[in-house]
């Protein structure tokens, strides 16, 4: 059994050429990791990419990467629960590319608590960047799109476990599938005036900017994991890329309040014989209050 296939290799293009071309796109912590790979790929295709975070060290890493592939980029400064902050961020956006098209919200936080370990202060930490800060940019963004009176499109970046609880990750979930109801009802308040509303949900996908709690969390390294997923690897960064272009492209232009899993079917393994279960206080023993 080898699991399903390798995609097609880095840089293939998914879409026609030049699909993103003229348009602007903005991602939310877009200069590591998932935003990035997803900001690439928003590039090779034409766009010119808004590199949105708090760290300037990594505005100037998304802006780089995105250079070196042939696209045009600008680090903006954001942080996402700041309302005030999203309205700076846009302006400088369209100072330095032009009007946003795309909006990505992928910024997020997570490290693994036992709930009742988990502090007021970081409940609100990972709430307020997940949840906030998805309202708040998206607000940003659709109050200027409709001033201008023109169509845009808005993705949201889940987690497969909105539709199971995750222990351990009580407040990240709990943002998760916060942002989910709010794609939703977005995606109906918004078709009026050409908004497009849709969510990606991204099982594992590996990458080189994995946080030092989520990696404590995987001492075998994260292409271990591929032994407890159907697809019998994990997810390739260019995937998701080509997801969520495709979400945000002319060729979705009828697709509004969806979510897009894509995991390698992980999130339907469920067998008749059990692991055994392990209480979460044993697996995060460590966790802060």
């Amino acid at each position: 059994m080898t699991g399903l296939p390798e995609p097609p290799p880095e840089g293939t293009a998914m879409l026609p050429a030049g699909c993103f071309a003229g348009r602007t796109v903005l991602v939310t912590g877009g200069g590591t990791g998932l935003g990035l790979a997803m900001g690439l790929e928003f590039a090779r295709l034409g766009a010119a990419v808004a590199v949105a975070s708090r760290g300037e060290a990594h505005r100037a890493k998304g802006v780089a990467a995105i250079e070196a592939a042939g696209g045009r980029a600008a680090g903006v400064a954001l942080d996402v629960r700041d309302p005030a902050q999203a309205t700076a961020a846009f302006d400088a956006a369209e100072a330095a590319l032009g009007p946003v098209d795309v909006l990505v919200n992928n910024a997020a936080g997570n490290f693994p608590v036992p709930a009742e370990r988990l502090s007021p202060n970081g409940w609100r930490a990972v709430t307020g960047i997940v949840l906030d800060g998805t309202f708040f940019c998206s607000r940003e963004f659709h109050a200027r799109a409709r001033r201008r009176g023109a169509p845009g499109a808005i993705l949201n970046i889940l987690a497969t476990y909105v539709d199971g609880g995750a222990p351990g990750h009580a407040h990240s979930a709990a943002a998760k599938s916060g942002v989910r109801s709010l794609t939703e009802t977005l995606a109906v308040e918004w078709a009026p005036d050409g908004i497009r509303v849709n969510a990606l949900a991204p099982g594992l996908f590996p990458h080189d900017d994995h946080s030092p709690d989520m990696r404590r969390n995987r001492p075998e390294g994260y292409e271990a994991e591929r032994a407890r997923i159907p697809a019998m690897r994990t997810g390739r960064l260019r995937e998701l890329g080509w997801a969520a272009t495709w979400l945000c492209s002319p060729f979705a232009a009828y697709v509004t309040g969806h979510v897009l899993v894509v995991d390698g079917g992980d999130r339907l393994n469920r067998s008749i014989r059990k692991p055994v279960f392990e209480p979460v206080r044993d697996l995060y023993p460590e966790a802060p209050r």
